[in-house]
């Protein structure tokens, strides 16, 4: 999929896409504890998720045990990555994701997805998210040396748009998310249909939390992101304030 380039727009929103746009957060654990389990490594599903939303690399450094040598590092990641694959079907946006993205958009905002998923994933959840037109750039593991909670994918996603970390908001479903924002001064719109919630959201320093891509959606103009829309306006006052497209936003 090749990324449009629109670096026109002065103001942007960057947005995670596991746990936050698509409804993959449980199957990402599954697939890890099913993984550890293949190298007999019985690691509970409540400790995988709560480390889901940060690179592979660091979710390993936390888990296995601490003398887990490398070949069996790279043994679970490879058996993750294989069994997550299987998941794909499965997998379906949340309610008004693809809607939210196109709200954005239309608004005069800059869109990137800033994952830290493998090129391989990050290709079949845009595909199931099917919200292209909408979307001015995408990141995945391989811009950033460093993963969540470093900045590096964010700042990955600001160059690529050409934009600044004052100019932009993020959106995310973990306290990872959060922390990796706040190492740049950026606001974080918390959701929590990723299984995080709203309470440890706020603590890791989210200005916001919703609980899904709707309910955002549904706030949109009163929410960060729509002030960054006025922001917008102001500099170009003919242009149209925040909509709210209708086509699913109902449902």
């Amino acid at each position: 999929m090749k990324d449009q380039t629109k670096s026109a727009k002065d103001v942007g929103v960057l947005f995670d896409v596991d746990g936050t746009l698509v409804d993959s957060t449980y199957f990402q654990t599954m697939a890890w504890w099913q993984a550890f389990r293949q190298q007999g490594l019985e690691v509970p599903m409540a400790s995988i998720h709560r480390h889901i939303g940060m690179g592979g690399d660091k979710l390993l450094e936390r888990l296995l045990p601490a003398n887990a040598d490398r070949d069996i590092r790279e043994t679970v990641e490879r058996a993750h990555g294989a069994i997550f694959s299987t998941f794909w079907p499965a997998i379906r946006p949340f309610e008004s994701a693809r809607t939210l993205l196109q709200a954005c958009a239309e608004s005069g905002l800059a869109v990137a997805l800033a994952s830290s998923a493998d090129e391989r994933d990050l290709r079949v959840l845009r595909s199931i998210l099917d919200a292209e037109p909408w979307i001015d750039c995408a990141t995945s593991s391989a811009d950033a040396a460093e993963s969540k909670p470093s900045p590096g994918i964010l700042l990955a996603a600001l160059e690529k748009l050409h934009l600044e970390a004052a100019d932009v908001a993020f959106v995310g479903d973990s306290v990872w998310d959060v922390k990796a924002a706040a190492r740049l001064g950026i606001e974080t719109i918390g959701l929590t249909c990723g299984g995080t919630s709203a309470a440890e959201l706020f603590e890791a320093g989210a200005v916001e939390v919703y609980s899904g891509p709707r309910a955002l959606l549904q706030r949109l103009d009163a929410s960060s992101i729509g002030k960054l829309a006025h922001r917008n306006d102001a500099a170009e006052p003919s242009g149209a304030g925040p909509g709210t497209p209708t086509d699913d936003a109902s449902r």
